[in-house]
Order: structure tokens, then sequence, then C-alpha cells
């Protein structure tokens, strides 16, 4: 069964804003008496009715609706973005998939990409949602100076990915369950040693995603399933 996104659903109203309508009416064809599936990005799955087809305002009917409890672990990701923003939606595409719920984008000394638009990133979260049929959209933030993001957040578990193969704590034993998991990664020639320093100074753990060189996405996506397979 179709499954649809619409920010803020009403069940009083009824009604599917333009984008969603105009799918469900041109792409899918879909017809009056069909049933569809809503959800509002904060858990809530609505089965529907369609009662009358439109491009921009198609009307439904909320048969039954239901509500899918979020994890107790939050998962969060920083991560620098790259110069070409292929990457940085795949690595989008995929972290929604695996359950993350933050995504932060930060500004390095080394960053390739130095503005970021996100836009376009959060249409694609919301075709990862609905493809995986996950009821949760991510919170996206825009793009912030590295030294703002470490110096002002609070999570439980702070780790800073960084290539040093010498350092023996890998980022599965420094996450915890139920608790706050927030992880740093680094542009394409990885966070600076003075930008080390300054995350650990500000209650950051140095950590190691393992013993090869990661691209920036992958190394993006090795920290999200970790949280994933170890806090869920």
């Amino acid at each position: 069964m179709a499954l649809f996104y619409q920010e803020g659903f009403d069940i009083n109203s009824n009604k599917m804003d333009p984008d969603e309508s105009k799918h469900l009416a041109k792409v899918l064809r879909i017809r009056n008496g069909a049933q569809i599936e809503v959800t509002d990005g904060k858990g809530h799955l609505f089965l529907c009715e369609v009662i009358s087809v439109h491009q921009k305002n198609t009307e439904v009917q909320v048969i039954e609706q239901h509500y899918s409890q979020k994890s107790s672990t939050y998962k969060h990701v920083a991560i620098a973005p790259t110069k070409n923003l292929d990457r940085m939606e795949w690595f989008v595409e995929k972290a929604v998939e695996l359950g993350v719920d933050e995504l932060s984008f930060i500004l390095c000394q080394n960053s390739e990409r130095r503005v970021l638009k996100t836009e376009r990133l959060l249409k694609k979260a919301i075709s990862a949602m609905k493809q995986s049929g996950n009821l949760h959209l991510p919170k996206i933030n825009e793009l912030q100076k590295f030294s703002e993001l470490i110096s002002k957040h609070e999570a439980a578990a702070k780790c800073i990915a960084f290539v040093d193969f010498e350092n023996q704590i890998a980022l599965k034993d420094q996450l915890l369950k139920e608790q706050h998991n927030l992880v740093l990664i680094g542009p394409e020639g990885d966070f600076t040693k003075e930008e080390v320093e300054q995350a650990e100074t500000n209650g950051f753990c140095k950590v190691s995603l393992g013993n090869t060189r990661l691209r920036t996405e992958t190394a993006g996506i090795a920290a999200v399933h970790l949280m994933h397979i170890f806090c869920d």
C-alpha cells in the first residue's frame, strides 16, 4: 500500500498537500475509494480512504490510526558535507533507512563544501522514510561551524571519529543505550589535530571506525549502523 507524508496531517480537514496530491493523482493514478497510508513523520500512521482525487488537494477520510514508538536511544550524526552533493544525498537516504534521529552538518577547517542548502536533502530524507516504512522523519539541521556545535551540545555519549590507527577505542564501545549518542564525522582531509583537541576539551572521546580509511559518507553510514546495531 502506498505511503504518503504530510507534515502536521490534520485528521479533521482530511486534505492532502499539493505535492502528495499530485503524486497520488498523476503518478500513481489512485482513484476514489482506494486506501492509502499517511504519516506525519512523528510516528503516526493513518489508514485513509480516498474520497476525492484532485491534483492540488485530494480529500481523504481517516479509517484507522496507529502510533509507532520511537527508539529510546537517540542517534545523531554530525558530518562535514562533501564537495559532491550526490554523495551527501546518498548518505542521508541510507542514514534515514537505518533509523537516524538527527543529522547535523558541520563546517570544518578542511571542509570541501562551505555552503549547503538542506532543502533537497530533506526531500531525500522524506523519500527514504516513505520507502523504508519508517514513520519518524529525522531532524535535519543547517550547516554550522564545528566549534559552535561541540561547544553547546550535551549528548550523553559524545564521540569524534578520527583516523588514528594507534587509537584502540572503538566507537561501538562508547555508545550508550537509551541515551543521546552524537558522533562527529570529518571531511575528506579529516579533522585537524587542533579540532580533535578542541572536541576532547568539550567532552568528546576520540574513537576508531576500524582499520581502514573510509570516505566521509561511508564513515557516516558506519557510525549510524553501529548505533543501530549496538543501541536499538
